[in-house]
């Protein structure tokens, strides 16, 4: 079964918001079986939204739209798939009470223009929304089907779940494909490639493999199409399996768990506990851990100690080292990981102090350059990184070499 995403929206094509939903819907509709043949975004025209639907219903048998189904007056997307399937509004009972619940539980008063959010198209099947006032559409026509969702991500993804997901195992004939991804970390894609190329080329023919790099990380994704679940999941395994023995230092996960998911598992199921001193990643290792329900079981605080004085008075970090090595050093670091650990009394601490650029390098030590630190129960280790020149991507790169660095200690230890 063939599908296409498209989003709706003049915000998306101007590049102020990040069109994340499409990739997440896209991700989800492989999952259940169907091929996407292509995502587009357009803009914020009734012409355009009919055209594009039209041709796109000529060779997929789905549509999924996204944006343009709030209450204002740019939204006009539920007053054009009206005009596109002949269908008119009509007061919805359900939505309106929806809506309603909706805004008491957030304080709000009903206005106007909520109150035309319970308008729905009388020829379309409802898609309740529980985590927002606009909810979703299903047209269906000469066995196709469109689907129309709110651009909010959380709206759309809960929408999807809630409502969505069954219906299209129900109306669709779909294969049942089978996918595992495995998470790793601290390799790059091409020598990854590499050390696996023996084991591709004598991969069995059913299996696909697609290598998903990200900042830090990288998915590797096995898949077949068109077999039993069963017997998918048996012939994925045992190749999971041959890439433990040939990179088992680099895989973090057989699922698509995220690293902070991994270590919080890790200390929550050790009972330890644990915290961050943190320089030129600014936080960004606690921000990861906190994303975490129940964090607060594991995590007891972080010291943003960005300034040599404030790395000394809370930290303990000894001045003359500062003086001597400078802050970016391996023995700074590791002060700081052990003050922190001290300071909030915790199992485990993580320290970083690097320079993420763009200025402040020197030929000695060149903007990219990061120090890393993990102290435990069982002592204190350091580690130094070499990154780029750009400091968001050095920021991210760092929290998530510290993280890994942490996954690693964890392990050594159980």
């Amino acid at each position: 079964m063939k599908a296409k995403i498209i989003t709706i929206g003049d915000e998306i094509l101007i590049g102020q918001i990040v069109d994340s939903n499409s990739a997440w819907i896209a991700s989800e509709l492989t999952k259940l079986g169907f091929f996407v043949t292509s995502i587009l975004s357009i803009s914020d025209n009734s012409i355009q939204i009919k055209d594009t639907i039209k041709s796109s219903l000529l060779d997929n048998e789905l549509i999924i739209l996204t944006g343009g189904l709030g209450p204002t007056k740019d939204d006009i997307t539920k007053n054009t798939l009206c005009e596109l399937f002949n269908s008119t509004l009509v007061f919805n009972n359900d939505v309106y009470a929806d809506v309603e619940a909706f805004l008491i539980q957030r304080g709000a008063n009903m206005n106007r223009l909520n109150k035309d959010q319970a308008l729905f198209p009388k020829d379309a099947t409802l898609l309740r929304n529980r985590q927002g006032t606009a909810p979703g559409i299903w047209f269906e026509k000469d066995n196709k089907v469109v689907i129309s969702l709110p651009g909010v991500p959380w709206e759309m993804r809960g929408i999807y779940k809630d409502e969505i997901e069954f219906r299209l195992k129900k109306q669709f004939n779909l294969p049942e494909n089978y996918y595992q991804t495995i998470m790793i970390s601290g390799i790059g894609e091409s020598p990854l490639a590499l050390k696996l190329e023996n084991w591709e080329n004598n991969l069995p023919d059913c299996i696909k493999v697609a290598y998903l790099p990200s900042l830090g990380l990288m998915r590797l994704r096995l898949g077949i199409l068109e077999k039993t679940a069963k017997i998918s999941k048996e012939i994925v395994e045992k190749e999971v399996e041959k890439l433990h023995i040939i990179i088992s230092k680099y895989i973090i996960s057989d699922t698509e768990a995220s690293l902070q998911e991994i270590v919080f598992k890790a200390l929550h199921n050790s009972n330890k506990t644990l915290s961050t001193a943190e320089s030129c990643t600014g936080g960004s290792i606690a921000q990861m851990i906190t994303e975490i329900p129940g964090s607060s079981k594991i995590f007891k605080g972080s010291i943003v100690a960005y300034a040599n004085e404030t790395k000394t008075n809370l930290l303990g970090v000894n001045p003359s080292l500062i003086e001597q090595f400078g802050a970016v050093s391996q023995l700074v670091v590791e002060q700081m990981a052990e003050g922190a650990k001290k300071a909030l009394n915790t199992d485990y601490s993580v320290a970083t102090s690097g320079i993420a650029g763009p200025d402040g390098g020197t030929d000695e030590k060149p903007v990219g350059l990061v120090w890393i630190s993990v102290s435990g129960p069982n002592g204190t280790v350091s580690e130094k990184f070499l990154f780029g020149k750009e400091r968001e991507i050095n920021i991210k790169r760092s929290a998530i070499a510290a993280l890994n660095m942490l996954r690693q200690v964890l392990l050594e230890d159980t």
